[in-house]
């Protein structure tokens, strides 16, 4: 994994990006005149080839709370790896209070998991995989943890190398 770059521009892939909004939150601020409405956008998007990016922003109307997500999310793209349609090997990851467990799974399974873990998955190009959720079911952790994990998704090569094993 040393010098090995993971996040990329959506215009340096040069793939067409499908776009889904996973969450919009609206908080409100009560002032005198009333009360005062700002959104919150959680957007991913993925080639469907393991590429993923996801984007995270504020705004006032919720246009623009989605534009801007979308922008952030095309800077900030994941390349994880793969092994046929399914990850190489099982892994869990925290963050904050979502604790996830993602599990390969044989060809033919599909995708077990909670809905917005299903999200980034399908987005990423992975078809068979069985995932966990065993904290928080707040939807930007969960997406935030899963992305972390296909982050640390090493292949078998990358694997044996670090613990000084040839093949």
């Amino acid at each position: 994994m040393a010098g090995k770059k993971r996040y990329f521009l959506a215009e340096e892939i040069g793939t067409e990006f499908d776009e889904k909004v996973l969450y919009i939150n609206r908080c409100s601020k009560v002032v005198k005149g009333g009360r005062k409405f700002s959104f919150s956008a959680l957007i991913l998007i993925g080639d469907g080839a393991g590429h993923v990016g996801i984007g995270f922003a504020k705004a006032n109307e919720v246009a623009d709370a989605i534009r801007k997500g979308s922008e952030a999310a095309r800077k900030h793209v994941l390349q994880f790896e793969m092994e046929n349609e399914t990850i190489p090997h099982e892994i869990m990851m925290d963050w904050d209070g979502a604790k996830i467990l993602l599990k390969p799974a044989p060809e033919g399974t599909g995708i077990v998991a909670g809905s917005k873990m299903r999200f980034v998955l399908e987005m990423g190009g992975i078809k068979n995989v069985v995932a966990k959720s065993l904290g928080s079911n707040n939807p930007l952790n969960l997406v935030r943890a899963t992305f972390k994990a296909l982050e640390n998704l090493r292949n078998r090569k990358e694997s044996l190398a670090i613990r000084g094993i040839e093949q």
